[in-house]
C-alpha cells in the first residue's frame, strides 16, 4: 500500500482547530445542510477529527463519518475539560445603543466570559426597544464568538427590560464616571456578579442612586469618559484582568 493509500483520517495528539456547535452531545449527531456546506469551506473529509460543543458547558472530541451537500454525521469522542470560565456566573447589563454597537459589545463580552447578557431600558437611552430579528442577531453574534473564544457556554442575549425591573444577581457593579471605587477594590468572587452600563448619554443620577441603594458599587474605569460601547469592554476587562 502506498503512502497515500488508506484513510485519509487526521486525528491531532492535540485539540482539533475546528469547532461546531450542536444541539447536544449523542453518540451520533446529525448536522443540516449549513454546517455541511461549512465543513465543505473548510475542506473537511470523513476521518477528519473536529470539536463540538453544546452551549451549555460540555465540550468533547468528534469524528467526522459521513459528509455530502445534505448533512453531516459526526460520532462523538473523548470529552474536552478544562474550558475557562469564571468562577461564578457573570452578567453584563448593557443599556440600548444605537446602530451596530450592541453587536461589538456582546461579541466582546461573550469573549471576557459573561454568562448572560441582559439587555436595559434606561432613562437617556435613543433606543426604547429592539425587534425580534435584531435580537436573534445580537444571539448568533454571541454563539459566533463563544465558539471563536473555545468556550463551551454560549451566552444569551435577553430581551430588553427596564432598568428600575432588573433584578441583578450577586454583587452589582455599576460604571460611573467619577465614582470613588476602583473594580479591583470592590470585586469578590464569592457570587455571582453583575455589571452594568449605561447610554450614550450615561445613567442618570437618579439611576445610580437607586441602583446604590440596592447594594450596587459604583466604579470608575479611569480619568477619561468612555463611549458606550467602550465602557462595557473596559470594565469586563477589568475584572478579567483579575486573573478570574
Amino acid at each position: 500500500m502506498g503512502a497515500g493509500d488508506g484513510p485519509r483520517g487526521r486525528v491531532s495528539a492535540g485539540l482539533p482547530r475546528h469547532r461546531l456547535r450542536v444541539t447536544a452531545l449523542a453518540p451520533t449527531m446529525v448536522l443540516g445542510p449549513g454546517e455541511a456546506r461549512h465543513l465543505h469551506v473548510l475542506r473537511l473529509r470523513p476521518g477528519d477529527e473536529v470539536r463540538v460543543f453544546d452551549g451549555q458547558g460540555h465540550e468533547a472530541r468528534a469524528t467526522l463519518a459521513e459528509l455530502d451537500e445534505g448533512r453531516a454525521v459526526l460520532t462523538l469522542g473523548e470529552p474536552v475539560s478544562g474550558a475557562a470560565e469564571t468562577p461564578f456566573p457573570l452578567t453584563l447589563g448593557a443599556a440600548l445603543l444605537k446602530g451596530d454597537k450592541l453587536s461589538d459589545v456582546v461579541r466582546a463580552a461573550t469573549e471576557l466570559g459573561v454568562a448572560q447578557v441582559q439587555l436595559l431600558v434606561t432613562a437617556r437611552a435613543d433606543v426604547r426597544d429592539i425587534g425580534p430579528q435584531k435580537l436573534e442577531r445580537l444571539n448568533r453574534v454571541a454563539q459566533e464568538a463563544s465558539k471563536q473564544s473555545r468556550r463551551a457556554v454560549v451566552p444569551p442575549v435577553l430581551a430588553p427590560v427596564p432598568l428600575a425591573a432588573f433584578q441583578p444577581a450577586g454583587q452589582v457593579l455599576v460604571a460611573q464616571p467619577g465614582a470613588a471605587a476602583r473594580v479591583a477594590e470592590v470585586v469578590a468572587w464569592h457570587a455571582p456578579l453583575t455589571v452594568i452600563t449605561g447610554p450614550e448619554g450615561g445613567l442618570t443620577e437618579a439611576e445610580v442612586t437607586a441602583l446604590s441603594a440596592r447594594g450596587a458599587h459604583a466604579v470608575t474605569l479611569g480619568p477619561r469618559i468612555l463611549r458606550a460601547e467602550t465602557a462595557p469592554v473596559a470594565l469586563l476587562g477589568a475584572i478579567a484582568a483579575l486573573g478570574q
